[in-house]
């Protein structure tokens, strides 16, 4: 799955851009690296973009949790993570946006799980799970008052945060491709059971060129050309594959890998 390279580089430039504002050492190296303190602000544009550096121990923006609820969500980050790794494999040959955005949830995810886990004890302030997460990004935001409370700054985040809002962004954008993706492979999975199950009721033999001759509704032939749907034909001589604009199915033979397109198979 190439996709998951942009989870990599999600993960590793949260993390370089995350020890570049707090700091490091390598001891066996006698290097350290001193980063902003905490606190610390540095204009970028004015007022309206700043770097601050701040550490929150809960969850995204500097959403602040108690202690007891610590670990418990460290725990539910690192279970996430792995259930969301699983269901983007599993969605492989779906279409390129939804992979995408779930690579940047994922690496996300990964990115303030890290800071969570390990950061305590890298930086020896607290045990594994204990950890605080470091966001600097620091945005001016129109005034809002919610319960009593006004806010004139966006809440400071980190590139971690970013990725997953993106993600989050794509998949309400792209919610109905995704939706008409998983109506077609639906339909054609009926279609291509209902040939099986023809074919293996019926007492009249398949002719040697006979090939599965059912209809495709109008509304499901502009999705994914590459995804392959099973053996079409009676005789299983190939797979079927919906193209996007073709009039017909096209049937791949593995044993040549050449390709019949079938006028009398219409979408």
């Amino acid at each position: 799955m190439r996709v998951l390279y942009l989870t990599l580089v999600t993960v590793l430039i949260d993390q370089a851009t995350k020890l570049a504002v707090k700091g490091f050492k390598i001891p066996f190296l006698n290097y350290e690296y001193f980063g902003m303190y905490h606190g610390q602000s540095i204009p970028v544009i004015g007022d309206f973009f700043m770097l601050t550096f701040v550490e929150n121990p809960g969850m995204a923006f500097g959403i602040d949790l108690n202690s007891t609820a610590k670990p418990w969500i460290s725990i539910f980050s690192v279970v996430a993570s792995i259930g969301l790794f699983f269901y983007l494999y599993s969605v492989r040959k779906q279409s390129r946006s939804m992979r995408i955005a779930l690579a940047l949830i994922l690496g996300g995810a990964i990115g303030n799980l890290i800071d969570r886990c390990f950061y305590g004890v890298f930086y020896g302030y607290a045990p594994v799970l204990y950890g605080k997460v470091v966001d600097f990004f620091n945005f001016d935001f129109i005034d809002v008052t919610l319960f009593g409370q006004t806010y004139d700054r966006f809440p400071i985040f980190n590139i971690a945060d970013a990725a997953v809002s993106v993600g989050v962004f794509m998949l309400l954008v792209f919610y109905k491709q995704h939706q008409e993706e998983l109506e077609l492979r639906d339909e054609a999975i009926k279609i291509l059971q209902e040939a099986h199950s023809a074919s293996d009721s019926g007492t009249e033999e398949a002719p040697e060129n006979s090939y599965f001759d059912g209809e495709i509704r109008e509304d499901l032939k502009e999705i994914n050309p590459g995804i392959s749907y099973g053996n079409p034909d009676r005789e299983g001589r190939g797979e079927i594959v919906i193209p996007t604009t073709s009039d017909t199915i096209e049937v791949v033979k593995p044993q040549n890998g050449e390709s019949d397109y079938r006028k009398d198979i219409q979408i």
